[in-house]
């Protein structure tokens, strides 16, 4: 009996020390300190303030002559000499090609001979008058009657010398046509004739031209400016653009002409810029991508990017009223990286708003949560 109550006592004891052995605090490991609990972030805020807000619109543009023109013939010829060919760098009035046209020529003749005849009808009955008029002023020797006479016939022969002087200076003129001149500086891109070739402004011969003729050292930017950015586009505003023969080189002109209205097609407003071109580098056709830089002045709200939540419920930011949240609608405008431009009848100069919004921030929640 003793001796079963001595191993009770001993169990029991060994219980005991266990026990409080388990229910002390585990042993620190050596150079480790306890995490102190994370506060949830707060926030942050930012005053609500007009600024400016620079962006860039990249538009395809191209590349045309300041002044081309198609050359054709005035009248039915052959082609009797040709001057220039493709790539020809040619001044005004200089000669292209000369033609010939027989018919022409004998029309010119006939013109000549008629007016020259018709001259002489009228010095001779100019002469008569004169006499006439000169014997009628001795009283009895001629009749008032044979003086009118011979005025009529005097001027009827004056309009006929006339008639015939402008008909020989109309064919003359129809005669220079047959000598083709530059109507400016520039250089033949085509020619679309050789040799003896018929030509005519009608019918056979004439379906294209004989030459086109470019203004090369002058050309245009033409670019069609989207209506969303019309309100951004000045006169001399400074357009970079570079062209696939030159990636790694940019050039630049200044806006010289707009449309003033929108194309009913692409709702867009052509502008176009002059683009000095004495080295030759660009050509008309060539492709290019303009760069035009968009400033609006300080009157619009610039906040950061990611104050403005664009979700199902609609674009809206989130003011801080008292630490109480606010939704406020916005209507997005241009974008950066980091900057967004916004406008509304709600947004309230020098207001706070949340830097950063969400969907999930409900109207009067606490904005500290």
């Amino acid at each position: 009996m003793n001796t079963s109550k001595s191993i009770i006592i001993t169990l029991a004891a060994a219980g005991l020390f266990w026990a409080g052995c388990s229910s002390s605090e585990a042993p620190k490991e050596p150079g480790k300190k306890a995490v102190a609990p994370v506060a949830p972030a707060v926030p942050t805020t930012f005053k609500l303030t007009k600024g400016s807000l620079h962006t860039e619109l990249k538009v395809p543009s191209e590349l045309t002559a300041y002044r081309a023109v198609d050359i054709y013939a005035k009248v039915n010829s052959y082609v009797k000499s040709l001057t220039v060919d493709v790539g020809s760098e040619v001044k005004k009035g200089q000669v292209l090609a000369t033609l010939e046209a027989p018919e022409l020529v004998q029309q010119l003749a006939a013109a000549q001979s008629k007016y020259k005849a018709q001259q002489a009808i009228y010095e001779q009955s100019n002469a008569t008058y004169e006499r006439v008029l000169d014997a009628s002023k001795t009283p009895g020797t001629i009749s008032k009657n044979d003086v009118d006479i011979a005025s009529a016939k005097r001027n009827s022969d004056l309009a006929q010398m006339e008639a015939a002087k402008a008909d020989y200076e109309a064919t003359s003129t129809i005669a220079q046509y047959l000598v083709i001149r530059a109507p400016f500086d520039g250089v033949i891109s085509v020619r679309n004739v050789n040799l003896g070739a018929y030509i005519g402004p009608a019918g056979k011969g004439s379906e294209l031209p004989i030459f086109t003729l470019q203004e090369q050292t002058h050309l245009r930017l033409v670019i069609e400016v989207p209506e969303a950015y019309k309100s951004f586009i000045k006169l001399n505003d400074m357009v970079k653009f570079t062209v696939k023969a030159f990636p790694d080189q940019v050039f630049s002109a200044k806006i010289a002409r707009r449309a003033g209205v929108m194309d009913k097609t692409l709702r867009s407003e052509h502008i176009e810029l002059d683009v000095t071109n004495n080295d030759g580098k660009l050509s008309p056709g060539m492709v290019a991508e303009a760069v035009i830089g968009l400033d609006a002045g300080a009157n619009a709200f610039v906040v950061p990017k990611f104050a403005v939540v664009n979700s199902t419920e609609g674009v809206f930011m989130i003011e801080d009223s008292a630490n109480i949240a606010k939704r406020v609608p916005v209507r997005l405008g241009r974008l950066t990286d980091s900057l967004a431009e916004v406008f509304g009848n709600g947004l309230k100069e020098s207001a706070s708003y949340l830097t950063k919004g969400s969907e999930e921030i409900k109207n009067g929640a606490s904005v500290s949560q």
